[in-house]
């Protein structure tokens, strides 16, 4: 076969419909059965085989409708393994049953039947069943292909869980923490993670083992120096984008045998020191590798890059422990496709981590230093998402105006990458020049920044506050603001009250008031002593509760902390937050003098 055929043969294999065309072509009766007992699906084979055409089995009771005593009589639907197995969700197997055939004749089954899960759901169940009467010679070979058939969708199974978790998450730890445990122990014994690293390295970054095993064995990971492209282990092989390997090794010797090396002369046994020392000397990794092995039990070894032969990023492998059950080719193919799967993860998220570190700098250095206008005290902070989160567009801004008056900023631009990020970066320095070139009220400012944005910006859409601290220097001070859809101002006092300024509410940016529109301002005096809170909704809004609830606990949480430094109480506002935030956050918060 030449390589366009074998290319073309992958092309067809990675049809989207290629695991339904072979179910159709099977010769084995293929049924598949919902949680409720219902057949929902049938191959060419079970029609066939049973004189029933599929339509006139769908949706119908699969017991009630096939199975059947020798005689012919109904079956007690507890008597019977198949929905025993249904109900547990597990494997079961069966020969010798009898199903009605659309001719009303029986037909004698060998079945087995296998657990279908979605995301570790129930689903159902895969039901295979073959006319062992009318070819009872051919029973054991039917039942292997039925076990190479049964292995292989166990194997495909095992691919999609890898390739749905994976894509959960784009932190590189936690994608090789859910894939060691995928992997033991339903295809290995053990596992371990190597990943190519800066200055000539390999890193051993994960090892799996069984449940209770000894933790001290897991020492192994770290740093160890890179070989060299003429290394011939097949770990070094791997990393220098070498083939997948299956190797099988020798078990540790039995205590006969210990005792008969013990008998070797000592000739042979510095010969063997030395050419042991001399492979160290020459591979660390070869050396370190082959400890993990040899201290494991390792009997059959599989190694797999990790990614494309052009573009490896480390190398998987897979040990069993047991000499009886070896991996063969078929596990190698497998593993090896899960390889080229994990390593477009780690490469895409290691691409993820470069761009969110270029847009959380980009953030931090754009977020202004705050001033300190007089006896007003200011502070501010920003807080990225959690790691495996993309960076938003969150940001805040305080400065003082040519009037005298000080003006604050909260803000979130629309979108979670660098893009929102440069967004934000854009109209913080538009908003500061607008609110500087004229003294106007903050809804006038918010029209004009509304105007331009979708000429001079890239953002589409965005939220915020703009507010103006009036008042002369000794005070009393006003709060003048406006709010283009975003969250309201707390202002709490030092008596215990708290409230949420939601006057001067307005459409989100980028929402196109219209030629008649204009922007509302609202203003509220400030109390001597009293706190300003401005914060972007990662601060009140958690997957899995609702925003009243995160308001709530805002206002709770504040009053309680409404006499600490204000330092302090941003500190304290953020570390009380519920853990389950996917959203960066941005705090500014204004404290006035006590009288």
């Amino acid at each position: 076969m030449g390589p366009g055929a074998e290319g073309a043969g992958r092309r067809w294999a990675a049809e989207p419909d290629f695991w339904q065309r072979i179910a159709e072509q099977l010769d084995t009766a293929l049924t598949v059965i919902d949680t409720a007992g219902r057949i929902v699906a049938v191959n060419r084979a079970t029609e066939l085989l049973l004189d029933r055409p599929a339509a006139t089995m769908l949706d119908a009771d699969v017991h009630d409708l096939l199975h059947r005593g020798p005689d012919g009589g109904r079956i007690p639907r507890d008597q019977c393994l198949l929905l025993q197995a249904l109900a547990r969700g597990t494997a079961a197997r069966g020969e010798g049953d009898c199903y009605l055939r659309g001719d009303g004749g029986l037909t004698a089954v060998s079945w087995s039947a296998s657990p279908l899960t979605d995301d570790r759901v129930p689903r159902g169940i895969a039901l295979l069943f073959t006319d062992i009467a009318a070819d009872r010679g051919a029973r054991r070979e039917r039942a292997a292909y039925t076990s190479a058939l049964e292995d292989l969708t166990e194997r495909l199974t095992l691919v999609a869980e890898i390739t749905d978790v994976l894509g959960q998450t784009l932190e590189t730890d936690e994608a090789l923490a859910r894939l060691g445990r995928l992997l033991v122990p339903r295809l290995a014994d053990w596992a371990a993670v190597d990943l190519l690293v800066g200055s000539g390295q390999v890193h051993r970054v994960a090892v799996t083992g069984p449940a209770g095993r000894d933790a001290s064995r897991e020492d192994w990971r770290g740093p160890v120096p890179r070989t060299g492209s003429a290394a011939l282990s097949p770990l070094a092989r791997v990393l220098n984008g070498g083939e997948p390997v299956l190797q099988e090794q020798k078990p540790e010797p039995e205590q006969k045998e210990r005792e008969q090396e013990k008998k070797e002369t000592e000739k042979e046994k510095a010969e063997q020191g030395r050419e042991e020392e001399s492979a160290r000397r020459e591979s660390p990794l070869t050396a370190v590798h082959g400890d993990f092995l040899r201290t494991v039990g390792a009997t059959s070894v599989l190694t797999v890059p990790l990614g494309a032969q052009r573009q490896v990023t480390g190398a998987l492998t897979l040990v069993r422990t047991n000499p009886a059950h070896p991996f063969d080719t078929a596990d190698l193919e497998v593993v090896g496709d899960i390889g080229r799967r994990v390593g477009l993860v780690i490469d895409n998220a290691r691409r993820f981590g470069r761009q969110r570190a270029v847009a959380e700098a980009m953030q931090r250095n754009l977020l202004a230093p705050l001033p300190q206008p007089g006896p007003l005290r200011l502070a501010a902070r920003y807080q990225p998402a959690p790691a495996g989160s993309q960076v938003g567009g969150d940001w805040y801004d305080a400065f003082e105006l040519k009037d005298g008056a000080v003006a604050l900023v909260i803000g979130d631009v629309v979108g979670h990458d660098l893009t929102a990020a440069a967004g934000m970066a854009q109209l913080h320095g538009i908003l500061r020049s607008l609110a500087w070139d004229r003294a106007e009220p903050p809804g006038a400012v918010v029209d004009r920044l509304d105007d331009a944005m979708q000429a001079v910006t890239t953002v589409s859409m965005a939220t915020l506050v703009l507010a103006r601290v009036e008042g002369p220097r000794t005070g009393p001070w006003t709060l003048r603001w406006t709010s283009a859809g975003h969250p309201p101002p707390l202002l709490l006092t030092p008596d215990g009250g708290a409230r949420y300024l939601e006057a001067g509410q307005g459409l989100l940016l980028g929402a196109r008031l219209g030629a008649d529109g204009r922007r509302p301002d609202a203003t509220v005096p400030l109390p001597p002593g009293s706190t300003l809170l401005l914060y972007t909704d990662g601060l009140v809004e958690v997957p899995g509760s609702d925003l009243d609830t995160g308001l709530g606990r805002l206002r709770r949480n504040a009053l309680a902390l409404v006499h600490e430094p204000l330092d302090t109480l941003c500190d304290e506002v953020l570390a009380r937050m519920p853990p389950g935030s996917t959203d960066d956050i941005a705090l500014l918060a204004l404290r006035l003098p006590a009288p």
